[in-house]
């Protein structure tokens, strides 16, 4: 029985929420308003700029991936041309083929690594961007309650 009167009354409560959320009500709270939209204010001028960097630098690594993806692939089929020469060849071939793979070997971990670091820089991107669409928003909140707060009788 008791869960049963609960569960309506949260829903009350929680529906109820965000008809309380505006922080400042009275004209008292208006320099607390006002320092929090100068940080706001701040904080999506640093996140733009830290966004315009991040896709500047965003060019740099789709190189980076791009070149050390070719010469992963070129080192490999070099590396399958020694290979295949070693097998009929002399044990002076068998070392160039050895010494090939090793090198195929790092440009395919270099390869990963430049995937990875673009993959990176990708997420970061993203992130700072649902970080400023966060701020923008609150600003957009704050705005609402400085409109309201000008609007009373004083």
């Amino acid at each position: 029985m008791k869960k049963i009167f609960l569960l309506p009354v949260l829903l009350f409560i929680m529906a109820g929420i965000p008809a309380f959320s505006q922080t400042y009500k009275t004209a008292a709270d208006t320099p607390a308003l006002n320092k929090e939209y100068a940080k706001v204010s701040s904080n999506i001028a640093d996140l733009t700029a830290r966004l315009a960097k991040a896709q500047n630098d965003l060019a740099g690594y789709t190189r980076k991936s791009d070149k050390a993806s070719a010469d992963a692939q070129s080192t490999a089929m070099a590396t399958t041309d020694k290979a295949s020469h070693a097998t009929n060849g002399s044990v002076r071939d068998a070392r160039r083929a050895k010494k090939e793979a090793r090198r195929s070997v790092k440009d395919a971990k270099d390869s990963r690594k430049a995937n990875n670091n673009l993959d990176d820089q990708n997420k970061m991107i993203s992130k700072l961007n649902e970080d400023l669409t966060k701020s923008q928003n609150r600003l957009k909140e704050l705005e609402a309650m400085r409109a309201a707060l000008n609007s009373q009788p004083k």
